[in-house]
């Protein structure tokens, strides 16, 4: 494959942007994660279980994920399921979960709070052991 000269290239969008999203990507390579306690393990593993349950749950009742309140820039941030899911193992896996695209116009009716999971599952749960 011959090289493509640099000018013939299209310009980069975020050329002297000091909010250039590729800066995440260079802090990601220059700070190595910390490795996990056995407790943060756990507590991981716990989570990719629990969320196979709400997913289970409510994916039949037309429910795409999980939205959470971020600290950095308070806004919702809305994740389907499999996001989720896979962030999660990358955490487990690398230490740190590496920056991806948000949900595209997501429904905010389609997304609930882990909390509301829990509490949804603790209420099946409950109705299924007085049956």
């Amino acid at each position: 494959m011959p090289d493509v000269p640099h000018d013939a290239l299209p310009p980069d969008p975020f050329a002297g942007d000091p909010n250039d999203p590729a800066r995440a990507l260079d802090a990601v390579q220059e700070d190595p994660a910390e490795p996990l306690t056995e407790h943060e393990r756990a507590e991981l593993l716990s989570d990719l279980t629990d969320l196979a349950v709400y997913q289970a749950l409510l994916e039949p009742r037309e429910i795409r994920g999980i939205v959470v309140d971020c600290g950095d820039c308070s806004e919702p941030h809305y994740h389907d399921w499999e996001l989720l899911r896979a962030s999660l193992h990358q955490l487990l896996k690398d230490g740190r979960m590496r920056p991806h695209e948000p949900a595209f116009d997501p429904d905010p009716s389609a997304y609930v709070t882990w909390e509301y999971c829990r509490g949804f599952a603790d209420g099946v749960t409950t109705i299924e052991s007085r049956r």
